[in-house]
């Protein structure tokens, strides 16, 4: 059914899991759009995405997706609006965890945070990398990244780019727990397991009335970070770097 996922139901959980492990993870348009059509018709009462070791989701395929080697689908050039896999995650009506087993940067970041719980394996990593890349976050970032962590380092990590290992993301917040690598999955299925137990209305009321009190407008915002990445794309800061990246040498960034 899908080629860049695993999809499997276990009980009342699914497990997702992103499956480009060559690729560390990253996200081809494709991966997209597999990830949005899970979520949106998944029917377990609680859903576990993880990553196919090492990492758990690397960002965008810089090749295919930033460089211009793949086109986009349709569905990603409607104008300003949240992309359709940010859109599925925020508005997914059972709650989400992630079972974060590696690095998780970038729009792997992002990924991790549209989650309502994050288990970390000691082997995690979280990066807002967006701005070594010329571009700011997507909303996902925006818009929950303050809420878990605060606004001061919240906005030292959109700032920087810098990378955190498990236990900083621990002690800030940004995870609610961190165990050994080969526990990781157990005990996020396992957390899976006790919220899909509990009545199905109840929780997913619970989890609307959170979004409610503590989610923006993800419409207006969504809007306005896909115009503020479109027009980044354009920039010769992001065409600098990319191209550092791809050549592995530090940017030269010139303002324009």
């Amino acid at each position: 059914m899908f080629e860049e996922i695993l999809y499997e139901r276990r009980g009342d959980v699914a497990l997702l899991t992103l499956n480009r492990p060559e690729a560390r993870n990253a996200l081809t348009f494709k991966t997209y759009s597999e990830l949005t059509e899970a979520v949106r018709e998944t029917e377990a009462r609680c859903l576990v995405i993880t990553g196919s070791d090492p990492a758990f989701c690397s960002g965008d395929d810089v090749k295919k997706v930033m460089a211009g080697g793949e086109r986009p689908p349709e569905a990603f050039s409607q104008g300003p609006a949240l992309t359709p896999a940010a859109d599925a995650l925020l508005h997914c009506d059972v709650p989400i965890v992630a079972a974060v087993n590696g690095a998780a940067v970038g729009w792997g970041m992002e990924l991790a945070i549209m989650a309502d719980l994050r288990v970390a394996s000691e082997r995690a990593r979280f990066g807002e990398l967006f701005v070594l890349r010329g571009l700011c976050c997507d909303a996902p970032g925006l818009g929950r990244l303050a809420g878990l962590v605060g606004r001061e380092k919240a906005a030292e990590l959109l700032f920087t780019g810098d990378l955190i290992d498990a236990e900083e993301a621990l002690r800030i917040g940004l995870v609610g727990r961190v165990v050994p690598h080969e526990a990781l999955l157990d005990e996020a299925l396992g957390l899976a397991e006790r919220i899909a137990g509990n009545p199905p209305l109840a929780v997913r009321r619970i989890k609307a009335g959170l979004r409610e009190a503590l989610d923006p407008d993800w419409k207006s915002l969504g809007a306005w970070a896909s115009t503020a990445i479109q027009e980044l794309f354009r920039t010769e800061d992001h065409k600098e770097g990319v191209r550092s990246f791809l050549e592995k040498r530090p940017a030269k960034y010139q303002g324009r």
